[in-house]
């Protein structure tokens, strides 16, 4: 049953953003600026309000920026043209795409129509989905491997390198535990831009072979989900972790990347049968 206290928390929190945004229209996105509003950490926060809202940071300014200049098109004097500039469009012609597209028809006609509505921010329905997670407190891990950029469906290459590296280097083991990093919001960043880090587990104060670097996943308290089917599909689950679970729960991410650590090889096993646990690190 959700816990309505702990969700209203953060529909306040995130409420906050979107009040701040709706005031600071015409000003560039920041995102720090925005995790601090939230209260919420800088690698978690986007993801919580889209899961809430079911729309990204981008697209509340979109929506909110399309709601001024309904309101300007009703109520003031400008020629669509400036209003469509002001609204962050190139021309009228892209202008008139996307308001017919919020509102059903061209800026000229809801001017002369006069209709304006209030704008309401909406708030996804729960996800159906369920998931099994568990609260651990997990021990500092050092990690081997490889930094990768782009999108993170192609991770697996970095997988690659990072095992060739360690077979090649005659560190591999069969039993080594692979495990990835996410250090980028998809729903911020860039597909091409996604910053991530393919490895494996090692001991303290191993040495990489050439080619490899460390990464230290902090010790502390985790939520850990345990996900069964295809990675492509794993984006399911992030929603319903940060939208549902840790609303309903009154968990709040600590100051840290998620962590997929990857319980069974693609190799070996059909895509609905891939184990993936997913490592929330939670404050507390």
């Amino acid at each position: 049953m959700k816990d309505t206290e702990a969700f209203g928390s953060y529909q306040q929190r995130l409420k906050r953003v979107s009040d701040y945004i709706a005031a600071h229209l015409d000003d560039a996105l920041d995102y720090a600026k925005l995790a601090e509003i939230a209260c919420l950490s800088p690698w978690h926060w986007h993801r919580i309000y889209r899961a809430v809202y079911g729309e990204t940071i981008h697209a509340t300014v979109k929506r909110l920026r399309l709601h001024r200049a309904a309101g300007e098109l009703v109520n003031g004097a400008q020629d669509i043209e400036s209003i469509s500039r002001r609204a962050g469009y190139a021309g009228v012609a892209s202008f008139t795409r996307s308001f017919k597209s919020a509102y059903g028809m061209t800026p000229a006609t809801y001017r002369s129509s006069g209709g304006h509505s209030i704008f309401d921010h909406p708030v996804t329905e729960e996800n159906g989905a369920m998931y099994d997670v568990e609260l651990r407190k997990e021990n500092a891990r050092t990690v081997a491997g490889v930094p990768h950029t782009g999108s993170y469906m192609e991770v697996d290459k970095a997988f690659g390198e990072a095992v060739g590296k360690m077979a090649a280097a005659g560190l591999f083991r069969p039993d080594m535990q692979m495990v990835g990093i996410y250090y980028s919001d998809p729903g911020l960043v860039a597909e091409e831009e996604l910053q991530s880090f393919a490895g494996l587990v090692v001991p303290a104060g191993f040495t990489p072979p050439e080619g490899m670097e460390l990464r230290a996943i902090a010790d502390g308290r985790y939520a850990v989900l345990r996900h069964t089917g295809p990675y492509a599909e794993l984006h399911k689950a992030y929603g319903w972790f940060y939208g549902s679970y840790l609303p309903a729960n009154g968990y709040e991410p600590a100051d840290a990347p998620p962590v997929e650590v990857y319980l069974n090889n693609p190799r070996e096993v059909a895509p609905q049968d891939l184990l993936t646990e997913i490592c929330m690190p939670i404050k507390g």
